[in-house]
C-alpha cells in the first residue's frame, strides 16, 4: 500500500477487512540481504511528545524561564533508557525540535519529539505504552504531553507460519535455491494479517540491501527466482 512507510493510517482497515477469511497472506516486502524470508516482525509503537515551558530573555531574565528543550532532553534520556536488547526492545527518539530558529537568546517555551519503539509481543507492547504514558515532568514548572500508542501489532511466528515457510522452502529447493527464514525489527503490513491469525510469509520480494539509505538497492539476479517462488506458492497453496 502507498502509505505503508508512514504507518498505513488509511490502508490498515482495508487490509484487515480484505484479509478476513483468507487462508494465507504472502507479503512482497524485500527479502533480507541474505535472501531470507521473514517469519516474525516486532510490534511498532509511535508517540509524539510535546513540552511546554516558560519563555524568557536568556540574558536578562534567564531565571524566570523554564527551558522546554532541556525538559525534552531529560525525557529523551528516560525514553532511550527503556531500550533492552536482551528483551528485544528498542526505543528511539528520532525527531526533536524546539525553540525559535535564530533566537538563541530566548529560553525556549516549546519543544516536540517523535518517538519509535519496537518490541517482540503484545504483552511487551502494553508494558511499554504504560511506561511511556506514565512519565512525569522532571523540571520545574514544565508540562509534558505524550500522544500515541501501538502502530503495528507484533507478527509472531506461529505453527501455521512455520508450516507455510517449510512449504515455501521446499518449493525454493525445487526451483534451485535455498530459502532461509529470519525475524526482523522492521514493520510491514504483514503485521496486520499475522495478528489476525492468518499464516503470513513476508520478505518474498527481491533481495537487496541498504533500506532507507542512499545505497538502497535490489539484486537484478534475484527477480526471476523470487517470481518463480511466488508463482509456485500461488499454484500449490490450498
Amino acid at each position: 500500500m502507498a502509505d505503508e512507510e508512514i504507518g498505513s493510517p488509511t490502508s490498515r482497515a482495508l487490509i484487515e477487512e480484505t484479509a478476513k477469511g483468507a487462508k494465507y497472506a504472502l507479503v512482497l516486502e524485500p527479502a533480507r540481504a541474505d535472501g531470507s524470508a521473514v517469519t516474525a516482525r516486532k510490534a511498532v509503537g509511535r508517540f509524539v511528545l510535546e513540552v511546554e515551558g516558560v519563555a524568557a530573555h536568556a540574558g536578562v531574565n534567564h531565571q524566570k524561564g523554564r527551558n522546554a528543550v532541556a525538559e525534552l532532553a531529560r525525557q529523551a534520556l528516560a525514553l532511550e533508557a527503556m531500550t533492552d536488547y536482551a528483551r528485544g526492545i528498542t526505543v528511539n527518539v528520532g525527531v526533536a525540535s524546539g525553540g525559535t530558529v535564530g533566537f538563541a537568546n530566548v529560553v525556549p517555551a516549546n519543544a516536540r519529539a517523535e518517538i519509535d519503539f519496537r518490541c517482540p509481543d503484545e504483552a511487551t507492547s502494553r508494558e511499554l505504552v504504560d511506561r511511556v504514558m506514565s512519565l512525569k515532568p522532571m523540571g520545574k514548572d514544565v508540562t509534558i504531553k505524550y500522544q500515541g500508542g501501538v502502530n503495528r501489532p507484533a507478527y509472531v511466528r506461529t505453527d501455521g507460519i512455520a508450516r507455510l515457510f517449510e512449504h515455501a522452502k521446499d518449493l525454493a529447493g525445487e526451483i534451485g535455491f535455498a530459502l532461509t527464514e529470519t525475524p526482523t525489527g522492521g514493520g510491514s503490513d504483514g503485521n496486520f494479517t499475522a495478528a489476525l491469525g492468518i499464516p503470513t510469509l513476508d520478505g518474498l520480494g527481491a533481495i537487496g540491501d541498504g533500506a532507507h539509505a542512499e545505497h538502497e538497492h535490489i539484486l537484478y539476479s534475484s527477480l526471476e527466482p523470487r517470481t518463480k517462488l511466488i508463482l509456485r506458492l500461488l499454484e500449490t497453496l490450498e
